[in-house]
């Protein structure tokens, strides 16, 4: 069995993935180039397939944890 690692800085995509899901936001892959919000953000569109899987993988480990963020 394999283990894909992602870069999970603050910004990129497993970030971004998580961070989506956790704030109970849709599903849009994207990312920033730098810090989120402070640089450039990067649509899906210029995505890579590589950076698309870590959106995803991103998010299915925050749907999988179950945590949400708590509006109440």
């Amino acid at each position: 069995m394999t283990t894909q690692t992602f870069d999970t800085r603050h910004g990129g995509p497993w970030d971004r993935g998580s961070a989506d899901n956790y704030y109970g936001r849709p599903f849009k892959p994207h990312y920033f180039i730098g810090d989120t919000h402070s640089s450039p953000e990067v649509p899906a569109e210029c995505m890579t397939n590589d950076e698309i899987s870590a959106y995803k993988a991103g998010w299915d480990y925050n749907e999988e944890s179950g945590d949400k963020k708590d509006w109440g």
